[in-house]
């Protein structure tokens, strides 16, 4: 490429612009967001536990596009035990779904799949109970699978796509290989490597943190 006419200032930072791009296709890694247990609901679900068109508070925003904590919480009943506080998530869903790990599971006396967020077909049920009434869920409670948030570009760079499985690496105090992380893709995402809270105390990872996502074989 022939540049006429152009000061040396511009062509310095036509170079960086350069070198920053061709840094950002090589890097491959992810931030980390270690979420912990809550709740997604429905629209009628809101009403019968909260009252008739109650509004869910939003708290604080999260790593994904629209999506936020609630000042509301509920507590959830399994057949061995209770867990109270449980926060649930907005905006409001098509179904009402339980994300809980290993470890809540067992406190609860479950022993729901490892499942994508959604996929809530023949998952054990729960007992939720709010301010207003309580719902006996028939399904729903899942624990979550290792994910990857990412968008078309993103998956373009990492040479991945939708649902495709990968590695990923672990620097830091327990550094080590998190196997079986589903790859999402949507341009409504963003990049963002999703664990429950038993896959980050495991790891001894910390929100935010880079681990490096670890080329297809």
């Amino acid at each position: 490429m022939v540049y006429h006419n152009i000061t040396q200032d511009e062509l310095v930072r036509i170079v960086m612009e350069a070198v920053m791009k061709e840094l950002n296709m090589n890097d491959r890694t992810v931030p980390v967001g270690i979420s912990v247990r809550h709740i997604h609901l429905t629209r009628e679900h809101v009403d019968r536990l909260f009252g008739y068109g109650y509004k869910l508070t939003p708290k604080k925003a999260l790593s994904q596009p629209g999506q936020f904590a609630c000042e509301e919480t509920l507590e959830i009943v399994g057949p061995k035990g209770s867990i109270k506080k449980v926060r649930i998530l907005g905006p409001e869903r098509k179904m009402s779904q339980v994300e809980l790990s290993k470890t809540d599971a067992r406190t609860v006396g479950l022993n729901p799949p490892v499942r994508s967020s959604g996929d809530i077909k023949d998952t054990p049920g729960i007992k939720l109970i709010g301010p207003k009434g309580s719902i006996n869920l028939n399904e729903g409670v899942i624990i979550a699978d290792r994910h990857i948030h990412m968008t078309p570009q993103d998956a373009m760079r990492f040479g991945v796509t939708d649902k495709d499985r990968v590695s990923v690496r672990i620097d830091g105090v327990k550094p080590g290989i998190m196997e079986d992380v589903v790859i999402r893709v949507s341009d409504k995402y963003k990049l963002d490597f999703h664990v429950d809270t038993d896959d980050g105390n495991a790891f001894m990872m910390e929100q935010g943190q880079r681990v490096t996502v670890l080329e297809k074989r």
